[in-house]
Formats: C-alpha cells, sequence, structure tokens
C-alpha cells in the first residue's frame, strides 16, 4: 500500500539523516517536505484502508491533549493562588521513540524520527495547535482548545464523505497540513509528552516535570 522501500523516497531519507547529522537544518526541512508530498501522495490513494489508524490516532491524540489541559489548568490554579501574575503554557509532543505501531519498522527509523521531531520541523517544536496557554483572566475551553467551537471536523484535503464523521481536531489539522510529519508518519502514534512551562511578565521561572 505504501512504499517505503521506494529507491527515491529512500535516497531522501538518507540525504535528510546526512543534513541532521551535519545541523544543515534548512536544508532537513525542504528534505522532509519532498518526502512528506511523496508519502501523501500515496497516503491518499488509501485513506479507506488508512481510516482505523486515522481515527484510533486522533482519538489518542485527543484524550492526551485532554490529560495534558487539565493538568495545566489545575497547575496554574495551584501556583497562581501563591503567586499571582503568571502565565502558564503546555505543549503536546508526539512520542520521542519512533512508534513502535508503525508497519514499516528498519534500523535507520529511530534516526529519522528524530530528525522530523527536532531541527527538521521548527514549527512542531513550538508545537503549534498543541499548545495552551493560560495568563490571567484568560481561560480557553477545551473545545475552543482544540478548535471545535470554529469548526467540528478539520477535514480538510481529506475524502469528505469518507470523514464526515471523524470530529478531527485542530491539532490533527496542523500535523497534517503544516508542518513536516507525513500522515503515515504520525497516524501510528498512541503515546505522547507534555511539557508544563511557567513564566511571570515575559521572566521564565521553571519548567515543571
Amino acid at each position: 500500500m505504501i512504499y517505503y522501500n521506494n529507491h527515491n523516497l529512500q535516497m531522501i531519507e538518507r540525504e535528510i539523516l546526512y543534513s541532521y547529522h551535519r545541523k544543515a537544518y534548512s536544508q532537513v526541512q525542504c528534505l522532509c517536505k519532498v518526502r512528506k508530498e511523496m508519502l501523501n501522495e500515496q497516503a491518499m490513494l488509501h485513506q479507506k484502508e488508512l481510516l482505523p489508524d486515522i481515527i484510533a490516532f486522533n482519538d489518542a491524540f485527543r484524550d492526551a491533549l485532554k490529560v495534558m489541559y487539565d493538568k495545566a489548568i489545575s497547575l496554574y490554579r495551584q501556583v497562581s493562588a501563591i503567586q499571582p501574575n503568571i502565565d502558564l503554557e503546555a505543549k503536546c509532543y508526539l512520542c520521542y521513540d519512533y512508534p513502535k505501531w508503525h508497519p514499516y519498522q528498519a534500523d535507520h527509523r529511530e534516526e529519522l524520527w528524530e530528525a522530523l521531531c527536532n531541527e527538521g520541523n521548527p514549527l512542531y517544536n513550538g508545537s503549534g495547535a498543541s499548545k495552551v496557554h493560560f495568563n490571567q483572566g484568560c481561560y480557553e475551553t477545551f473545545e475552543e482548545f482544540l478548535g471545535m467551537d470554529v469548526c467540528p471536523n478539520w477535514n480538510e484535503h481529506f475524502d469528505p464523505e469518507l470523514t464526515k464523521d471523524l470530529h478531527l481536531t485542530m491539532a490533527f489539522h496542523e500535523l497534517f497540513e503544516d508542518m513536516n510529519f507525513a500522515l503515515t508518519d504520525f497516524i501510528y502514534v498512541r503515546e505522547f509528552n507534555w511539557d508544563f512551562f511557567i513564566t511571570n511578565n515575559d521572566t521564565f521561572l521553571y519548567k515543571v516535570i
């Protein structure tokens, strides 16, 4: 279905790793975009077969974002009760390790995943729509955070009939549209990580682990 062993694709992936180890991050970014287009061109022809994993990822991602959101609110309320005027920012990331549920497993995949999740994907490192921010008098609801108040299903560029009931989140949409992940990079992820940062008047105070 998805030809990960395609010669041209593997050549690009080798160049990504070569550029990443040389810290040529702008080149990594360009190569990742080409790779993404190649894989997504295949994936869009097989949306029906990929649908169970698209659904499973979206559900797992939404659950992870809810856990992060709830922890962020609780932490913000606890800390702001002691130290007023703080800002709290929470970010959700895909698993640090190459997804163990991915159908294609090979020796170089862990290295490639590292490149995709680091300087080769600058918007992702800021976590984009997977980031929530709380400060004095500003409480975004969970549905607003997911973008569901704006659009009940962020399925742009997917088959509209096939995906009409999926309720894809804005964070899913951003991973697919705006970052250097191919669809088949991230839909096999089922584990996530969070970071929580506390600042005061734009001065970094501490990161909560």
